[in-house]
């Protein structure tokens, strides 16, 4: 029996998929579970639709995240902390900072999507990665400098 997926299944196939299974566990199972819709000619129609569809919302995304990754390329961030008299600094640069200073610059990024190099000690120049989209990421270099007082 030929069916649509409409979610991921493990061993069988992800979403939108057209895979051929056996009759029972299409009928007993996936149907009824909501995991997958018989492969009707209508159905057909309508899921080659909605792929053309998201085929030109996804283009779209990937433009944007694109245009973002080369965006955070360009930007040049300070952000200053407190420092002792030896170099080192007190606790440590976070991904929230990062996000305060590039909405400072103009550009909204969430701190979920920033992920920081762990071994941030002294003042000085380093980057941090951005996830901008699925598989986009882009990279931001960033100053760290003496808070002044």
């Amino acid at each position: 029996m030929e069916i649509i997926l409409k979610k991921d299944v493990a061993n069988l196939g992800n979403a939108d998929d057209i895979v051929n299974v056996k009759t029972g566990y299409a009928v007993n199972y996936l149907i009824p579970q909501g995991y997958a819709i018989m492969a009707t000619a209508s159905a057909k129609k309508v899921l080659a639709e909605n792929i053309r569809q998201r085929a030109h919302k996804e283009a779209k995304l990937r433009a944007d995240a694109e245009a973002l990754a080369a965006k955070l390329a360009s930007a040049a961030l300070r952000i200053a902390v407190k420092v002792s008299e030896s170099g080192r600094i007190y606790g440590s640069v976070t991904a929230a900072q990062i996000a305060e200073a590039l909405a400072a610059a103009g550009i909204e990024i969430d701190k979920k999507d920033i992920t920081v190099p762990s071994d941030i000690k002294e003042a000085g120049a380093y980057e941090a990665s951005v996830k901008c989209y699925k598989d986009i990421k882009g990279t931001v270099k960033f100053e760290v400098v003496a808070e002044e007082n």
